[in-house]
């Protein structure tokens, strides 16, 4: 994952986060989601210079477009298929012009830009039950899912699959608010000094027993609040 807070050239602060989790059934799945992060990374980055940012389904397909080249040269260089680099991909882009999200796979965005949270695309279920979607499908650009909103996001939780089915109400698409309010609730209240200590909080719970115990994939969760 990746998540970082840039400015653009109206020294408006833009959130970016990036998540992708590598198909178990992939030789380098692994090694693609860490590809699949740098590029969408370098791509935000080019565009920031550029000074051009738009938040749009155009910026969302070019983007995945950026991700599925570095994968491909890298799958072309070692003389292997995109399908060994397989990995989902999904990306958040917010700042006070809106707030972009885009998917391609399983995981989720679970977000509140003003109105409570909400899940902002339905995950995605290949054919089969386990299976999803791919930014190295072939068809991955006629797939993936974009929703924009007119404002930032004021809470923003992204999560791959692992972390599902604690998050999200399968049933109806809704989050389970339970699991996302204590850590929206300790960041409002953390001192600088605290918020040091958040992250080593947040991989001792992913670690911990009581969520083991509910899923045995892999796990990440990237969370952001904005502090006005």
């Amino acid at each position: 994952c990746f998540a970082q807070v840039d400015y653009l050239s109206s020294k408006e602060p833009l959130l970016s986060i990036f998540v992708s989790d590598g198909a178990g059934s992939a030789e380098k799945g692994g090694e693609g989601a860490e590809m699949a992060i740098e590029a969408a990374a370098s791509f935000v980055a080019r565009k920031i210079d550029e000074g051009e940012f738009g938040l749009s389904d155009t910026l969302a397909t070019d983007l995945v477009l950026a991700v599925r080249k570095r994968i491909y040269d890298a799958a072309e260089t070692a003389e292997l298929n995109a399908r060994d680099y397989a990995c989902t991909f999904i990306g958040v882009l917010s700042s006070s012009i809106g707030t972009l999200v885009l998917q391609v796979g399983d995981g989720g965005v679970v977000l509140d830009t003003g109105a409570g949270l909400e899940v902002a695309v339905i995950p995605m279920s290949g054919e089969y039950a386990n299976m999803t979607h791919f930014v190295t499908d072939e068809d991955a650009v006629s797939v993936f899912e974009t929703k924009t909103y007119p404002d930032r996001a004021l809470r923003v939780a992204t999560f791959t699959d692992g972390i599902q089915r604690l998050a999200i109400n399968l049933a109806s698409n809704t989050p389970h608010e339970p699991f996302f309010t204590p850590f929206f609730n300790g960041m409002s209240k953390a001192t600088a000094e605290q918020e040091e200590q958040l992250h080593d909080l947040l991989v001792k719970f992913l670690g911990s027993q009581a969520v083991n115990e509910r899923t045995d994939d892999d796990k990440t969760l990237a969370i952001a609040l904005w502090m006005p």
